[in-house]
Order: C-alpha cells, then sequence, then structure tokens
C-alpha cells in the first residue's frame, strides 16, 4: 500500500478555517489527514501486537448504530459508559452521524481496509473518550481531548490542533481559567492512562463508567471553566 504523504499548505489552510469557525467538524478531519502520515500503519502494528487487538482488527465492529440507537442506550444502567455518552451527545447537541458527515468530506478511497476501519474507529470513539475522561464539547475540553489523542495516537495533525488551540486560547481568555493547563494536562493524562485505542468500547456501552475509568487507568475526570465558541474570537487572522 503506498504510504500517504504529509501535505502541510492544506493543513495550514484548514487549521486557519478551523479556527475561523471552530465549530466546523469537517476542518478538523481535513487537518488530521492532511499530516497523518503513517500513523494508521503504527496504529495497526500495536492492534496486531495484542490478542484483544488482533480481535478487533478481525472483527473491525461498527459502533455507529449502536451509537445512533439513543433508545436503546437509555435503556442501559444508570451510572453505565453508554448512559454518559447519552448525557453527553444530548448535552453538546451532537450525533455519531455527525462525525461521520463531517470525516466523508475528505475521505481517502485508496486506504487499506483495516486502516479505513482504524480511521473510522477512531472518529466514532472520540465522544467515548469525552465521556470518560470529563472533557465537555467547549473549545478548551476539545483541545485537551486532542492533546489526550496526540499522545495516544502520534497523528501529527491532532497534535497542531492542539498546540494552536494551547496558543490561542491562552490569549484569548482570562488567566484564571487555566486553559493552557486544562490542554497541557490532556496530555500528561495520556501518558497516566491505558491504550484507548485498543478497548472493546462496543462491548464496554452497559459497563459502570466508573468501572471503565478504573480499568482504563482514569483516576479523575476533568475539572475546568468551558469556553464555548461565541465567547472568544478564535480566528488567526493577525
Amino acid at each position: 500500500m503506498k504510504m500517504k504523504s504529509m501535505r502541510p499548505i492544506a493543513a495550514a489552510r484548514a487549521i486557519r478555517q478551523l479556527f475561523a469557525t471552530p465549530d466546523d467538524t469537517r476542518y478538523v478531519f481535513e487537518v488530521i489527514e492532511a499530516l497523518q502520515g503513517p500513523s494508521l500503519v503504527r496504529l495497526r502494528a500495536r492492534l496486531q501486537k495484542s490478542e484483544q487487538g488482533r480481535q478487533l482488527l478481525a472483527e473491525q465492529p461498527d459502533l455507529v448504530p449502536l451509537l445512533k440507537d439513543r433508545e436503546g442506550l437509555r435503556a442501559l444502567p444508570e451510572g453505565s459508559l453508554g448512559r454518559a455518552y447519552l448525557a453527553f451527545v444530548e448535552g453538546e447537541g451532537v450525533t455519531a452521524d455527525g462525525l461521520v458527515s463531517a470525516s466523508t468530506i475528505s475521505r481517502q478511497g485508496d486506504q487499506a481496509a483495516e486502516l479505513r476501519w482504524i480511521r473510522n474507529w477512531l472518529r466514532d470513539t472520540h465522544d467515548l473518550w469525552h465521556a470518560v475522561l470529563g472533557y465537555e464539547g467547549d473549545l478548551v475540553g476539545e483541545a485537551a481531548l486532542l492533546a489526550f489523542s496526540h499522545h495516544q495516537t502520534r497523528n501529527i495533525g491532532v497534535g497542531m490542533i492542539a498546540t494552536v488551540a494551547w496558543f490561542k486560547l491562552g490569549r484569548v481568555t482570562h488567566r484564571g481559567l487555566h486553559a493552557r493547563h486544562t490542554i497541557f494536562d490532556g496530555r500528561r493524562l495520556a501518558k497516566q492512562t491505558a491504550w484507548f485505542v485498543g478497548v472493546p468500547w462496543h462491548q464496554w456501552l452497559a459497563r459502570p463508567v466508573e468501572d471503565v475509568r478504573r480499568d482504563l487507568g482514569v483516576s479523575r475526570t476533568a475539572q475546568y471553566q468551558p469556553v464555548r465558541s461565541h465567547e472568544v474570537d478564535m480566528s488567526l487572522v493577525a
């Protein structure tokens, strides 16, 4: 398979568009794909090293139908991961379909089936990571989760977005909100937890979310002051 090349100019354009319209998720995927490089290949190699990872690659489970079934999620036990996920997406007004639609704008057709599945798995588990770690869908929470994700996936595009957000939010928010500390703490937290990519999330939705956090080494959920896109100017224009 041909290795995906890096496209820094396309990434720079997408980053500028993203910070001009921070709620437009499609630009996130454009940046990630432009700077993807060998990250998916490396993730596949790591998955192949464990029995659980090999099983995921063999089965290639599809999370979207499970996450779209809100009545099914609502029927799960109170305090379960599925209920925590449901509370997150309903609170943020987002859907699993929304991420799918945003990502298909920049989808590449030349990837091997396993790499396409890994790409989709990262996309579809994103909001589950929110639910487990406690980050909201605001600017600071998203940037902190991207900092966490960068350490777990080693995708340069993910790290680039988190880094730019760290600089920008530090300038446009009050120092007392500690936005930069929260974002940096996302990376620190990623060093202390299990590898989220290799988790069988589709089998864990009914589990108590506190048990999930314990098993993944999440000793605390995020505590910070959310900052919404309408509250600050994130544009990178001088």
